[in-house]
């Protein structure tokens, strides 16, 4: 820690922190920092700074319940698939679907 002349504290910034992330994670974040006219290390140290000021993550992070573990761990490839979503609401709502949705909003 160093004193300016007014006596006002600054704080030597000496520590470095490093992470792993793909490539394609950092350079999608740079460009959408770069337009807001921020550095990652300047976004990094705001992250920080939230997580001391908020005494946690500034977003909420959960532990998974059973349901939500069961709905990652299910089997999709028995699901049934559609090429369309005509044809998705026409199995699942019936052919006429349309025409009663028409008839609701008439």
């Amino acid at each position: 820690m160093t004193y300016n002349g007014d006596m006002s504290q600054t704080i030597t910034k000496t520590q470095i922190v490093q992470a792993r992330v793909t490539p394609k994670l950092k350079r999608d974040a740079e460009h959408i920092l770069d337009k807001i006219g921020i550095s990652t290390t300047d976004a990094f140290r705001m992250f920080l700074k939230q997580i001391v000021l908020q005494e946690g993550l500034p977003f909420a992070a959960k532990v998974p319940n059973k349901e939500t573990i069961a709905a990652f761990r299910e089997d999709l490839s028995k699901l049934k698939s559609y090429t369309s979503t005509e044809e998705m609401f026409k199995d699942i709502l019936g052919k006429n679907w349309r025409r009663r949705e028409q008839k609701k909003y008439a």
